[in-house]
């Protein structure tokens, strides 16, 4: 493989070396030492560093490997066991730059090998432009567990029939009931004649707190009513779905998830 350019090159460290999230100063280091990378330029600033370090290995070995073998190092999934949304961010912004050069890093860690591409926009659905998306409005990680293969095959039909589904899961697990749709709401979330519901996420002991629960349940059971529903018996190719209003229940299945998150089991 060809020598990575000074533009390729200072982009990926540009990321590496983000000021806000990228590695930290001692990370930087002790990556660069287990990759057995000299760190002449220890005092400089994190990408001025990393770029000097890289770039010099390269002119060195007259050859790309050290670098990419950084990368991996850098990008391996035991490090971000905690951190899935960094993760993904940042594959997501790496594989946009090492798209022209025709490798990408996949969801293990490894590189494989693509096609380069000439343009931004190329380099960005290369890497996963819906994901991408989804992860600047901050969406509930849950959201982006439930659908990782469908939205990486920008497959909107299926990417909102899991998150729906990741919807309801939630609050199987939290109740214990083995039901689903209108009915899981109703039984999860209804006042019945104690007013007292068995999941709630706030005090219920005002008229407007009452208000907001029952509002909530209705959310959620149009949710399940417009996407579920459709999607669990309408054929792919007879219902058609484009990619902003993909994003926008993608997002609302994003604040149910967080609300959720708030709901206190009362134990009936």
């Amino acid at each position: 493989m060809e020598k990575l350019s000074s533009e390729i090159l200072r982009s990926l460290c540009d990321i590496i070396g983000d000021t806000e999230t990228g590695l930290s100063g001692s990370d930087i280091g002790r990556t660069l030492s287990d990759c057995g990378i000299a760190d002449p330029f220890a005092g400089a600033t994190k990408r001025h560093r990393l770029f000097e370090a890289l770039n010099f290995r390269q002119e060195n070995d007259k050859s790309p490997n050290h670098i990419l073998n950084y990368i991996l190092t850098v990008m391996k999934p035991v490090r971000y066991l905690n951190e899935k949304a960094l993760f993904t961010d940042r594959r997501t912004r790496l594989n946009e730059v090492l798209a022209f050069i025709g490798i990408f890093i996949a969801e293990d860690g490894t590189l494989r090998q693509g096609q380069p591409v000439k343009t931004i926009d190329e380099a960005q659905l290369r890497a996963g432009r819906l994901r991408k998306k989804l992860n600047d409005r901050d969406v509930h990680h849950d959201v982006l567990r439930f659908c990782k293969a469908e939205l990486l095959q920008e497959n909107y039909f299926h990417a909102v029939f899991e998150t729906t589904k990741s919807v309801a899961d939630k609050i199987r697990e939290k109740t214990g009931l083995n039901i689903d749709g209108a009915d899981l709401v109703d039984k999860a979330f209804g006042l019945g004649q104690t007013n007292t519901p068995k999941l709630a996420f706030n005090t219920l002991q005002t008229e407007s707190e009452q208000s907001e629960h029952k509002g909530f349940a209705n959310l959620l059971k149009g949710m399940f009513g417009m996407f579920r529903n459709v999607t669990a018996h309408v054929p792919k190719i007879k219902w058609t779905i484009n990619e902003e209003d993909a994003m926008d229940s993608l997002t609302l299945a994003s604040l149910l998830h967080r609300k959720l998150d708030k709901c206190v089991a009362t134990g009936l």
